[in-house]
C-alpha cells in the first residue's frame, strides 16, 4: 500500500473510530481533552507507521491500544512522582492504585456512553455541545466542523478549547448519570443530534440549501446511541425522524442547488431503504409514552407513507401537530401546525392560525412565518399581499438558495 493510500485508510478508520478510541482513553484518565490529545498521539503513530509496516487487521483496535498504552505510561509517571511526594503507595486523592494493565481492557461501549454523556454535558451551550461531538464522537477535523457551520476555524477552536476547559473546572464526572440526572442529560444528547442534522437538512446560512455530510454525522451518532441505549424509546424516535427525513435528500434539490419543495419532490427518488429503517425504529419507539421526537417521527411517516402528495394524511398531521405543541410547546410548532390545518381544511384557516402568531416575539425575524403567510395567501388569490410576504421572507433568510426561491415565488405573483 502506498504512502497516500495509507494515510486514506487512517483518515477514514479515524472518523469511524474516533469516539471509541477517545472514550477508552478517557476512561483511563478521566479527562476529555487530555484524552482527545493522548488519541490524536495514536493517529500521529498511525500516520507513522501504517505506510511502512501495512494496515493493522482491526485498526481501530490498535488506535484504542496505542492511546491506552501512552495514557497508562502518563498514569504510571504521575504516580511514582506521587509516591515520591507522599511515599506513600497512593494517589493524591489517598486511593488505592488502579490497576492500569487491566484497564486496557474495558468495556469500550460503556466508556463510549459516558462520553456522549460528558461531550452533550447542559453546562455547555448548544453550540459548544455540537461542535465538541463532532470533534470527539465525529472525528472531525476543526476546520470542517467550521466549514459545516460557515464560521472561521479559529472561533470553532476556541469553543472546542472553552468546552473542555468548563467540563475540566466543572469537575463533571466521566460516567452516565444516575437515574435523578438521566432523564436530563438524554434531553441533552438528543437535542445536540437534532440540532446537528438540521444544520445539515436546512442550512441556517450560505450558498447551500443542505449540508449532507452533517445530516450523515448526526445519522450516525442517533444509530449509534440505538445500539447504546435500546431500552429508550425516544432515543428510537429520533433515529426513526432522522432516517425518514435523510430518505428525501436526493429529491430535495435540483442538479443546481435550487432547492425543491415537498410536495413537489420527486417521491420515487426518495430513499426506500432508509424509510424502511425509520419505520422499524419508529415501531420500536412506539413502546414508550410518545415524546417529542417520537411525534415529529410520526409525522414523517405520514409524508412517507404517501406515494403522492394527495394521499398525505394531513388531518392526521394536524392532530399530530396538536399534540406536540401540548407536549412542548412553541411558536414553530404552532406554525407547522397552521400549514398542515391549510392543508386539511383549507388555506383561509390555516391563515388565520398563521396570523395568530405574527404577535409572538420569539417568530420576529423567522424567515417561514412570512413565507408560509405568502403562500397562503397566493392560494387565496390574494397576490399582492402574498408578494410582499415572499419578499419579507427573503430579506430575513441568511441562506443564498432559499432566499433565490422566495424571491421566484415573489416574482410568480405578479406586480
Amino acid at each position: 500500500m502506498g504512502e497516500s493510500d495509507a494515510r486514506r485508510t487512517v483518515e477514514a478508520v479515524w472518523r469511524m473510530e474516533a469516539g471509541r478510541v477517545v472514550a477508552g482513553i478517557a476512561a483511563l484518565v478521566r479527562d476529555v481533552g487530555q484524552a482527545e490529545e493522548l488519541a490524536q498521539d495514536a493517529l500521529v503513530a498511525a500516520l507513522e507507521q501504517w505506510p511502512r509496516d501495512g494496515v493493522p487487521a482491526n485498526p481501530g483496535a490498535w488506535l484504542t491500544t496505542v492511546g491506552k498504552r501512552r495514557a497508562v505510561d502518563m498514569l504510571r509517571r504521575r504516580q511514582t512522582q506521587q509516591r515520591t511526594l507522599a511515599e506513600l503507595g497512593r494517589d493524591l486523592d489517598g486511593q488505592a492504585t488502579p490497576d492500569l494493565d487491566a484497564a486496557l481492557d474495558e468495556h469500550i461501549e460503556d466508556d463510549l456512553l459516558r462520553l456522549i454523556f460528558v461531550a452533550c454535558h447542559p453546562i455547555l451551550s448548544p453550540i459548544a455541545r455540537a461542535a465538541l461531538t463532532l470533534r470527539l464522537l465525529g472525528g472531525l477535523t476543526t476546520g470542517e466542523i467550521a466549514r459545516a457551520f460557515l464560521t472561521t476555524e479559529p472561533t470553532v477552536g476556541q469553543r472546542i478549547t472553552r468546552a473542555k476547559q468548563t467540563l475540566a473546572s466543572a469537575k463533571i464526572p466521566f460516567e452516565v448519570p444516575g437515574p435523578a440526572e438521566a432523564a436530563e442529560r438524554l434531553d441533552s444528547v438528543l437535542e445536540v443530534v437534532y440540532l446537528i442534522f438540521n444544520e445539515g437538512y436546512s442550512a441556517t446560512a450560505g450558498d447551500d440549501w443542505m449540508r449532507p455530510a452533517l445530516c450523515q454525522e448526526a445519522l450516525r451518532l442517533a444509530r449509534l446511541l440505538q445500539g447504546l441505549m435500546p431500552d429508550e424509546p425516544e432515543v428510537h424516535g429520533l433515529a426513526a425522524l432522522l432516517e425518514i427525513q435523510a430518505s428525501r435528500t436526493r429529491a430535495r434539490t435540483a442538479p443546481n442547488g435550487t432547492p425543491i419543495l415537498l410536495n413537489d419532490q420527486d417521491r420515487s427518488r426518495w430513499d426506500q431503504l432508509l424509510i424502511r429503517r425509520g419505520l422499524a425504529a419508529l415501531d420500536r419507539a412506539r413502546t414508550g409514552h410518545p415524546g417529542p421526537y417520537t411525534l415529529q417521527a410520526e409525522i414523517a411517516a405520514c409524508h412517507a407513507r404517501a406515494r403522492t402528495p394527495e394521499e398525505t394524511d394531513w388531518a392526521r398531521i394536524a392532530a399530530l401537530y396538536a399534540e406536540l405543541a401540548r407536549l412542548v410547546p412553541s411558536p414553530v410548532v404552532e406554525l407547522n401546525r397552521a400549514v398542515a390545518v391549510a392543508q386539511a381544511d383549507g388555506p383561509a384557516a390555516g391563515l388565520e392560525l398563521a396570523r395568530e402568531l405574527e404577535s409572538e416575539p420569539a417568530l420576529a425575524g423567522y424567515h417561514l412565518l412570512p413565507s408560509v403567510v405568502g403562500d397562503l395567501l397566493f392560494k387565496l388569490g390574494r397576490h399582492a399581499e402574498a408578494r410582499a410576504e415572499f419578499e419579507r421572507a427573503a430579506s430575513l433568510t441568511g441562506n443564498a438558495r432559499e432566499r433565490a426561491l422566495l424571491l421566484d415565488r415573489a416574482a410568480a405573483c405578479g406586480s
